[in-house]
Parts: structure tokens; C-alpha cells; sequence
């Protein structure tokens, strides 16, 4: 059983690391290669990079930053941005990446997931959900697309399972109503994802505390993904393994 994961993101458009508001309003939050260093120093038991800009621009996610950032790290790298094909997933495999994250095209063509899964293993294939609270549906959270400008006719909880039951090995999932925001993770949808699938699912959107990761463990998640409060300097890595020990969330020193 892998012990619970401290995986700083980097959000990458044009070559910079960036961080929004419920994915919009980016500012530069620095370079992709020398962060990862630094996470990687720190403590980081993983890494996820995300090409916010890849898909709107048809694009795969850059390969030249991800073998650049690969030559400084020795932890496993996640990448996703523009996947399009299994071809796109094995371009980045071969650059560097140990997993590849998989969203809007997943989502339009959900067969790419078995393909993948099939391909490279469950291990190497998550699939990337990020959704967003319907307030009128009573428990219901709608599939977000390219980079959250595009909502989905599907729900987020049944997507997640779907996601298993076609080979994939893990879930990201974001909360679109939380990003950026440090307001806390959305306990209630990872309750609600975690009790339909039982891949690990990485909790993603509205980290400002050690606080907020110990109640995403409590609540199911396998792995708490933190951006803003890592690139702004109001945490290490090396702070919250000690202060989530302290906690009892036996994580990895």
C-alpha cells in the first residue's frame, strides 16, 4: 500500500510555470525545470506537469520541457496536456514521463483510455477529471473540458468509475469551484469518487493548509496535489511531510 503522496503541480503555458483562479487569470510563477528541481529537493514524492494551454491549441504538451525537466528529476513525473492518441502518450513516455494524464480527449473519446491502458499499463495512464458543482443537481458535479471553458453533459462520479472499469490506474481530480482558490479540497466529491472507484485518486483544487490536505486523506484521497501555496514560498514540501506526521498521516520522510 503506497503511503499517502505530497505531489506539487506545474501548471506550464508557453514554456513558464503559471498559476490562475479557477483556471483563468495566470500569472508567471517561474521555471519549469529549476521548480521541479527544487520540489524534487525538498521532498516531493511526485511530480505532475500540465500543458494548461495544450489542448485549446491543438497541440500535445511541450516534449522539449519535459526532457529538460526529466534530466534534473529522479521522482515519478506525470504529464498531461494535449493527449490526444496513443502515439501523443508515447511521445511523452519517451521524453520523460512515467505516467501519462489524459482529459478532454478521454472524455471525447473514452476508448483512448483502454488503448492507453492496454498499450503502457494501468500504471502509466491516469485519467485527469476536473469538475465543477452543479448547485441546481443535488450531489452532482459536471465533466469540465479544455481547461475548464467547455462543460460536459456527464457526471463527474460516474466518469470516475467509467474511467476504471476501461484501464485506467489513477484519478486526478480537480475541483473546478476550488482552484486557486485555498479555500480547502472538495471533501463531498472525493467522498463521492473514492466510494464509485477504488483507484487511487489524487485530490486537486483549493490546498492552503496542511489543514485542508490532513481532511482530503481523512476523506479518501490516496495523494493531495498542491500548487499555489508551494510556488509562493508559504510552505515547503519539507513543512508539510512534518506538519502531516505530526497530524498521523504516516507519510513518506
Amino acid at each position: 500500500m503506497l503511503k499517502p503522496r505530497i505531489i506539487p503541480c506545474l501548471d506550464v503555458n508557453n514554456g513558464r510555470v503559471v498559476k490562475g483562479v479557477k483556471f483563468q487569470n495566470l500569472r508567471d510563477a517561474g521555471c519549469p525545470v529549476e521548480l521541479a528541481d527544487h520540489y524534487q529537493q525538498q521532498g516531493a514524492d511526485e511530480l505532475v506537469i500540465l500543458d494548461v494551454s495544450a489542448t485549446r491549441e491543438a497541440r500535445l504538451a511541450m516534449l522539449e520541457t519535459i526532457e529538460s525537466v526529466r534530466r534534473k528529476l529522479f521522482i515519478p513525473l506525470t504529464v498531461g496536456g494535449g493527449v490526444a492518441s496513443v502515439e501523443d502518450a508515447n511521445r511523452l513516455l519517451n521524453a520523460g514521463a512515467d505516467k501519462v494524464s489524459a482529459n478532454s480527449s478521454a472524455v471525447k473519446n473514452p476508448e483512448l483510455i483502454n488503448q492507453m491502458s492496454t498499450r503502457f499499463g494501468a500504471q502509466c495512464t491516469v485519467v485527469a477529471i476536473d469538475a465543477k458543482r452543479d448547485p441546481a443537481k443535488e450531489n452532482f458535479w459536471q465533466v469540465m473540458t479544455r481547461s475548464g471553458t467547455q462543460g460536459e453533459p456527464l457526471d463527474a462520479v460516474n466518469w470516475a468509475a467509467e474511467a476504471q472499469n476501461r484501464g485506467a490506474g489513477e484519478i486526478l481530480l480537480t475541483s473546478f469551484d476550488r482552484d486557486g482558490t485555498r479555500s480547502g479540497y472538495d471533501l463531498e466529491l472525493m467522498r463521492a469518487v473514492t466510494a464509485a472507484c477504488t483507484l487511487p485518486v489524487i485530490a486537486s483544487g483549493g490546498a492552503n493548509s496542511v489543514a485542508h490536505m490532513v481532511e482530503a486523506f481523512e476523506n479518501g484521497a490516496h495523494a493531495v496535489l498542491a500548487a499555489s501555496i508551494f510556488h509562493d514560498r508559504n510552505m515547503t514540501v519539507e513543512d508539510v511531510k512534518q506538519e502531516l506526521t505530526a497530524s498521523g498521516v504516516n507519510v513518506r520522510i
